[in-house]
């Protein structure tokens, strides 16, 4: 049987009845993507949201994103992005006792065939990511620990240069190069699942694939300008589907959020 892991990513879910920059649903959108979920077939193992879960870590944001998720049937994993808060989001979510109990928020899930390891590049009131030295050593013991499974690493801010440049002000500013050469070490490791640039962007990375989900919400423009304005747009949301082979290999697949008409048969 294959593993199907669905990551969602950077929902900015605001209170009840607000709307980000007073135009975007992000609870309605939200919505939406967790309906796409609920109509996959084969139904996924499990769900992995990958960061900025809400939009300032209040907890009527974190109970308004709990009441769109509840939704789901299958086990949900949580990660903070810059816009979390690590607290609240324990205080929010008791329940999900793998968040732990203080300090970062890592952890390791076994998910069918699937070894997840959850990597916290939060640091608390920036909005860029960085991998301190006691992050990559807890990493590298679990990458040890594990080196005999399939591995995908999550983690909010992506470890490579996306070329989008006010993203990429914002990205991983410590860590990556150490990274790069732990991971290397490793070939087991399938994928590097990340979020924050709300598009899906693919890049190679320390010997396998370092991929970006989009946003359940709003896209970041896709202008590789270096001199780019910092902008967002309706572009249709969605949400990555990981899928595993019992051999181990890990096939990504790009979903829409959206309703469309289908599927209907070839004539």
């Amino acid at each position: 049987m294959n593993t199907i892991l669905v990551q969602l990513s950077d929902a900015h879910v605001c209170a009840a009845g607000v709307r980000l920059y007073d135009r975007i649903d992000t609870s309605g959108m939200l919505q939406a993507a967790v309906t796409a979920v609920c109509s996959l077939s084969p139904r996924p193992d499990a769900v992995l949201v990958s960061g900025d879960l809400v939009e300032s870590g209040a907890a009527a944001q974190y109970a308004q994103f709990a009441d769109i998720i509840k939704r789901l049937p299958m086990p949900v994993y949580l990660l903070p992005g810059n816009h979390d808060d690590r607290e609240q989001l324990r205080r929010s979510f008791p329940e999900h006792t793998y968040l732990g109990a203080e300090g970062f928020v890592q952890y390791t899930a076994r998910i069918g065939g699937l070894r997840l390891i959850a990597l916290d590049t939060v640091v608390p009131g920036k909005p860029y990511g960085e991998l301190c030295d006691a992050r990559m050593s807890w990493l590298a013991e679990q990458l040890e620990r594990h080196c005999n499974e399939t591995v995908v690493i999550a983690m909010h801010h992506p470890p490579f240069e996306t070329l989008i440049r006010h993203m990429d002000d914002m990205g991983l500013a410590q860590g990556a190069p150490e990274l790069e050469k732990l991971v290397s070490s490793y070939p087991n490791v399938a994928r590097i699942l990340c979020g924050h640039v709300h598009r899906a962007i693919h890049a190679r990375f320390a010997g396998t694939i370092a991929s970006v989900c989009p946003s359940t919400a709003h896209q970041i423009s896709a202008d590789l300008a270096p001199d780019a304005q910092a902008t967002w747009s309706f572009e249709p949301p969605g949400f990555h589907i990981h899928a595993c082979s019992p051999e181990g290999r890990l096939v990504t697949h790009l979903a829409s959020s959206s309703q469309y008409a289908g599927p209907y048969p070839f004539e």
